[in-house]
């Protein structure tokens, strides 16, 4: 498998318009939290085909594959990462999630992480609970994006009907300053709703005044028009 066959590939898919549509829907402006990310102009499906195709490729060039300045190069280094982790036995699901943590500064966009943190993180921490205090350490991160990890990766506990790491990451971020953060811990709160109305709902009661307006419009999206109104006006 060849990198410089992977980037080729890639680039067979790119497209001027898709480029700057990438580029505003990531927030690539001056004081964005994408500023300074390249894009090339590739669709999420057509960077998963390349990377169906590319699974093989060794950690050697995924690293240098993640080290890249194009934000699509960065997306398929992680569905290939994905891909080795949902199909390896024990040893290679340990030896992508370490490497996925050792390189998680490349994991720099939401969609990065949304793509990739359930699916490694996520997984591989639920079935290793002794090492899931990383979880409650990353949602402490100056760091946004691993602040972003750590209640997204919760969606792998969610699934399971396990919720302790999505709430309690959830109280440390309420006072988070970013909206990606405040979308993230509304999202998860939503979803274990789903599961467990009870929990979230006395949440949001009990922390209400510190509740962003961006998360709680999040975590009740799927409640009732009568009960969600009364969230929203402060009952």
């Amino acid at each position: 498998m060849s990198l410089a066959l992977l980037k080729k590939a890639l680039r067979s898919y790119a497209s001027s318009a898709r480029k700057k549509t990438n580029e505003w829907f990531f927030k690539t402006g001056i004081g964005q939290y994408g500023h300074g990310d390249k894009f090339v102009g590739v669709s999420d499906p057509d960077s998963r085909t390349v990377a169906r195709q590319f699974s093989n490729l060794p950690f050697t060039e995924i690293k240098k594959l993640l080290q890249s300045k194009i934000h699509e190069e960065r997306a398929t280094a992680l569905k290939i990462l994905v891909r080795k982790f949902e199909v390896g036995d024990e040893r290679v699901k340990k030896r992508v999630y370490d490497f996925y943590l050792n390189n998680f500064s490349r994991v720099n966009n939401w969609d990065l992480v949304d793509g990739s943190a359930p699916k490694i993180a996520g997984v591989y921490l639920l079935k290793h609970p002794k090492e899931a205090h990383i979880l409650g350490v990353y949602a402490q991160s100056k760091n946004l994006w691993e602040r972003r990890l750590s209640m997204i990766a919760t969606s792998a506990f969610i699934r399971n009907n396990e919720f302790t790491w999505t709430m309690k990451n959830a109280k440390v971020l309420l006072l988070d300053s970013h909206e990606l953060t405040h979308k993230a811990v509304g999202w998860m709160l939503r979803e274990v709703w789903k599961r467990e109305h009870k929990i979230v709902e006395d949440f949001l009661i009990e922390n209400y005044k510190q509740v962003p307006r961006t998360t709680l419009r999040y975590a009740i999206e799927k409640m009732d028009e009568k009960k969600r109104q009364r969230f929203l006006k402060g009952f």
